[in-house]
């Protein structure tokens, strides 16, 4: 299994590097996004390559002059790597309109990032009516026909259920390793399970489904010892920090699940394969979990981060945010109290690239596994 990791890590390592290498050898238009609102299944249907931005490893410089410093790191980031040209391999950007800083560094990449296209998916904040599905349902038709004018292609059903299919087994294989994992910790590292999931936002989604199902398979034969860990779970938008994974594991402590975009909410609910694709797509996108920069209930965020708390044992929540991320930061307070009520203890922690003194976090967590 440690060669797959490999190639996955590899992958994650240096993503622009992999974009544009899967270009030059395979001709393929390649597509960025920045969230998992983004409809992957109408780019892939569109014969593109999407593939998500996640900020940059670099120093923040040229962003700075467009964004105010309390935009968080994402945005700024994912701005500067445009501003410098480390994205101009990309065909073109997509912007599904989430929070309102993903929605101005849209109107900052379509006047100053001037290669490839630029596509807006305004998507419905309030998702749990009937006008909502029907709102959500129209925005794809346009993003369809939008991907259809740029790419220069026919999006057609076949090809949009033949990506539905893929993208579905790719889901139905990372919650199988999120469940195998779950159940024993010890059959996978926490960076590991983070390169898995942000490798499959970036590989070529046939090779990583690939690599899944053999993934899938070493898990189930294999066992692992028994361990005195204490089962945690976490939350928030982004998991950037792969190295917060083994401060908590030298801690005594193993994320057993999580609430990220960069988690469970991307391969949360399947799009139904037996109504129109688009529609299917849009369905799917008002059944998952929600993300706090969309309504769809007013307890049902926390809600779902009792029950998940609950059915995968976890002692404690630890919530992970990008500084400066206003829509998780309303949410924490009756986030927090919702935990507190259940007798859930919580820990916040708002962080930034690069992260704190090592020795910090070390202490925080380590300060809190003794409390539960």
């Amino acid at each position: 299994m440690q060669d797959l990791l490999r190639e996955m890590a590899e992958v994650v390592r240096d993503p622009f590097a992999y974009g544009r290498q899967l270009k030059t050898d395979t001709g393929t238009k390649v597509v960025g996004y920045v969230c998992t609102y983004a409809p992957e299944e109408i780019i892939l249907a569109a014969g593109a390559h999407p593939l998500r931005l996640f900020g940059t490893t670099g120093t923040i410089e040229r962003a700075d002059a467009h964004l105010q410093s309390y935009c968080c790191s994402l945005v700024r980031g994912v701005l500067e790597e445009g501003l410098k040209g480390g994205t101009d391999f990309l065909d073109g950007m997509v912007f599904p309109h989430t929070c309102d800083s993903i929605q101005r560094l849209s109107d900052l990449w379509r006047m100053n990032v001037t290669q490839g296209f630029h596509v807006d998916a305004v998507l419905p904040v309030k998702l749990d009516t009937q006008s909502a599905r029907q709102y959500m349902i129209d925005v794809l038709h346009r993003f369809k026909t939008d991907l259809e004018r740029e790419l220069d292609c026919s999006i057609t059903d076949e090809n949009l259920s033949k990506a539905i299919g893929l993208m579905n087994e790719i889901r139905r294989l990372l919650r199988r390793i999120y469940e195998l994992r779950s159940h024993q910790p010890g059959l996978m590292t926490g960076d590991a399970l983070y390169t898995i999931v942000k490798a499959t936002m970036i590989m070529d989604r046939v090779r990583c489904c690939e690599i899944l199902r053999e993934v899938v398979g070493k898990m189930e034969a294999a066992k692992s010892p028994h361990t005195n860990t204490k089962r945690l779970l976490m939350a928030g938008g982004i998991c950037n920090q792969p190295q917060i994974h083994d401060l908590i594991e030298a801690a005594g402590g193993a994320v057993v699940w999580d609430d990220f975009c960069t988690g469970s909410r991307y391969f949360e609910a399947l799009v139904s394969t037996d109504k129109n694709p688009i529609t299917a797509i849009a369905e799917r996108f008002l059944r998952r979990a929600v993300c706090p920069a969309k309504h769809a209930g007013l307890r049902n965020r926390a809600e779902d981060l009792i029950r998940m708390a609950k059915e995968r044992e976890a002692k404690g929540v630890i919530f992970l945010y990008l500084k400066f991320c206003d829509p998780h930061a309303f949410d924490y307070p009756y986030l927090k109290d919702a935990l507190d009520q259940e007798g859930v203890p919580s820990l916040l922690l708002e962080v930034e690239d690069p992260l704190p003194a090592e020795g910090q976090l070390q202490t925080r967590f380590e300060a809190f596994l003794e409390m539960i």
